[in-house]
């Protein structure tokens, strides 16, 4: 975890270390500029899907609020009368073979964590699988969605898509500008110009669509019937509990409510045992809903998760629907 948050530092700045760095990250930008170039050449093989693919992806490592802003992308097609389906990674899922279907009640150490949040939040068909092709083969052989969403597909070439969905953190943006490992950057900066459309979580600069975070009631984790708003702990001592990429949004916005929050960060997908959320009391546990998905499997009735939602500009949602219109008309 220390190694992970000293990392993140490197990456906000130009340093002897991130310069030292940098021939790698030249190297790293060859490779990647290469791979992209043969698929552009037709060289490696790309596959096109019998339905539309919007891919919701991102150009640096770490938190940038993909994953719900996929939950969103999907329930404005469904308000639209489509019928979507979810394709993903399935990163850290440990099965044997490749695609899974994803459900609701699916084991997170088989499939993610990610993913059975998604299925839970959407309740649309979802498949996994380091193969998107594969994966979206999947889907459309077991359901009858009419439009694919790929989480985190932005680099996965190998899927064509009818449109793509870059994210960025309105705060940390692009870090120092570098690529790996000097920076926190997959893909160069100006693969911004090639996306269709950019949406910033937090403040958008120009050309950019805001999105912003909205939940404040809490969920308890043994009974999801009972709930409890933020603002009726303020000035509540809190155990905050986050595996994510960017904890500290979770954490800043549990003081923003009036909690009097103690930080405890785990690696992004850690794998959660009992004894890690053992803090000898019984003081309220809340924890982000990925991180519930791994932890209702020994939960205790102290333990809350926080629900996050999108807002998103109407614009954008009505520039997405008129791209997936046009395809099909």
């Amino acid at each position: 975890m220390r190694l992970e948050s000293q990392l993140h530092k490197l990456w906000q700045q130009r340093n002897g270390v991130s310069q030292a760095l940098r021939p790698l990250s030249w190297l790293y930008c060859s490779i990647v500029f290469l791979r992209r170039g043969l698929y552009r050449l037709h060289l490696l093989r790309s596959t096109q899907l019998k339905v539309p693919v919007i891919v919701v992806g991102n150009i640096s490592v770490g938190g940038t609020g993909k994953t719900p802003l996929v939950v969103s992308v999907v329930e404005t097609l469904k308000r639209a009368g489509y019928r979507p389906g979810v394709i993903s990674r399935g990163y850290r899922g440990k099965a044997r073979s490749w695609p899974q279907q994803v459900r609701p009640d699916s084991d997170p150490v088989m499939v993610g964590d990610e993913p059975i949040l998604i299925s839970r939040r959407t309740r649309c068909p979802m498949a996994v699988g380091p193969k998107r092709v594969a994966a979206g083969e999947a889907l459309l052989k077991y359901s009858d969605c009419d439009i694919i969403v790929c989480d985190d597909g932005l680099q996965h070439y190998a899927l064509r898509r009818d449109a793509e969905v870059l994210v960025v953190d309105g705060a940390r943006r692009f870090g120092n500008g570098f690529c790996l490992p000097a920076g926190p950057l997959r893909e160069p900066v100006r693969r911004m110009d090639k996306v269709d459309w950019i949406v910033s979580n937090g403040l958008a600069a120009q050309n950019e669509y805001a999105m912003q975070y909205e939940g404040d009631t809490l969920v308890n984790l043994l009974d999801e019937s009972q709930t409890c708003l933020l603002a009726e702990l303020n000035g509540t001592g809190v155990h905050a509990v986050a595996g994510i990429g960017n904890p500290r949004r979770f954490f800043d916005r549990l003081a923003q409510a009036g909690l009097d929050v103690r930080e405890h960060r785990f690696p992004d997908h850690h794998l959660y045992l009992p004894r890690d959320l053992d803090y000898g009391n019984s003081v309220p546990i809340i924890m982000t809903e990925k991180d519930a998905v791994k932890c209702q499997r020994f939960a205790r009735r102290n333990m809350w998760y926080l629900p996050i939602s999108v807002k998103l500009d109407g614009e954008f949602e009505q520039q997405l629907l008129k791209r997936i219109e046009a395809r099909n008309g």
